[in-house]
């Protein structure tokens, strides 16, 4: 579970509530964590129309544009709230697929692009404001290595891990949508109008999740049902176009998708003692701050020792074995969220966005093999996309793909 920290929701929108979120409070103490997009800038804010301003009345918040040269999926700030939906595609010929995969996503942008406008046309999402949503479309490895697309050479399934126990009915597919807005309802509305669409197109559903994020002080660090914080250290735009997004050319745009699906041992990680926590954590759980360090947003320092040459951050802490440093500086864009499924299934729908699924790979058999906290994880589904870069205002998702 790579979850080196660095994030900050959107801090304009609460976040989303229904049962499975208060249980999750009640039984955790804390919800979720996740992922800032730190290599995104704030959007603007509209005003209310006129004639509907009312004294003191904060000012109507602006869709967040769907079209563009990246998906807003990655690009806008993280919401409190999302859905993923994966489809897959019938096996057949390689110029019959590619028809069906061209009409799914002429059928997908015109869906996303409508229901993010100001001006959504399902009823259901007027009268509320803009929805906020943010989406982002993506192929798998298996369907693009059938229908030879143009996707980055190193697209690719991620290897078995020692301790995996995916449930195949719940990971990978030939495509996955991911919504992303301040609400279930948004996102009900959204992922029925997305699998209506889709199907109708001729895809195949093969799964959905739904995630959540707690509600956090603007300029704080939500914490995850550990109870720890979890997001601090997200890459700048900077190291964001070295690691997370493509190199110049095609793919300069798109990125890499790695999810899993991680099971939590809530209640056996609370039976350890503070010190204990802290320890396999690498950060304090009071206030996030690595145990190297004095503030929460201090670099952790993996090479620290104590006097008698233990490390200040143990060998087998999941800080230290997911740090950067032992990967040439790459970084993840790290936007995780919780999950509720029930008090037996509870825990972390990891999302990370990188340039190559190979530096998920490097951190996981590290921590698949010391990290303190795998007596406490369990990962249950997994799968990767290649994200697509975005679309222009005339044109759909995915026109690089056809060599």
């Amino acid at each position: 579970m790579p979850t080196e920290q660095g994030n900050a929701q959107d801090p304009s929108r609460p976040a989303a509530t229904g049962p499975g979120r208060r249980r999750a409070l009640l039984a955790a103490g804390a919800v979720l964590a996740a992922g800032v997009g730190a290599a995104a800038d704030e959007l603007a804010r509209g005003d209310r129309p006129a004639g509907r301003a009312t004294a003191g009345a904060p000012p109507a918040e602006a869709a967040v544009p769907f079209h563009g040269a990246r998906q807003a999926g990655v690009t806008a700030p993280q919401q409190p709230a999302t859905h993923l939906l994966s489809f897959d595609l019938p096996q057949t010929s390689t110029a019959v697929g590619r028809k069906a995969l061209r009409n799914v996503l002429g059928a997908l942008t015109g869906t996303l692009a409508t229901a993010a406008s100001d001006a959504p046309r399902d009823p259901r999402l007027q009268g509320g404001g803009t929805t906020r949503l943010a989406s982002l479309v993506g192929i798998g490895p298996a369907l693009a290595a059938r229908l030879d697309l143009n996707v980055p050479a190193s697209l690719e399934e991620l290897p078995r891990f020692p301790g995996d126990r995916l449930d195949p009915r719940r990971s990978n597919g030939d495509l996955l949508v991911q919504l992303c807005a301040a609400d279930r309802w948004t996102l009900t509305v959204v992922a029925e109008l997305v699998g209506g669409a889709a199907q109708a197109a001729g895809a195949v559903p093969r799964w959905t999740q739904s995630g959540f994020l707690p509600h956090t002080a603007p300029g704080t660090t939500p914490r995850n049902l550990f109870g720890t914080k979890d997001g601090t250290a997200n890459p700048d735009h900077a190291a964001a176009e070295q690691w997370v997004w493509g190199p110049p050319g095609a793919h300069g745009n798109g990125t890499v998708l790695v999810y899993r699906r991680i099971r939590m041992d809530v209640t056996g990680f609370a039976a350890l003692s503070e010190n204990r926590r802290d320890r396999a954590i690498g950060r304090r759980t009071v206030d996030g701050v690595a145990l190297s360090g004095t503030a929460e947003h201090d670099e952790p320092d993996v090479y620290a020792k104590n006097p008698d040459g233990s490390y200040v951050i143990p060998a087998t802490a999941h800080v230290r074995l997911a740090s950067p440093r032992f990967d040439g500086g790459a970084r993840m864009l790290r936007r995780s969220y919780s999950y509720d499924d029930g008090p037996t299934d509870r825990g972390l729908l990891f999302c990370a966005f990188m340039r190559d699924a190979a530096q998920f790979t490097r951190v996981q058999n590290r921590l698949a093999a010391r990290d303190a906290l795998t007596p406490f994880l369990q990962h249950r589904a997994s799968a990767v996309a290649y994200v697509l870069p975005g679309a222009a205002s005339t044109g759909t998702l995915g026109e690089q793909l056809w060599r």
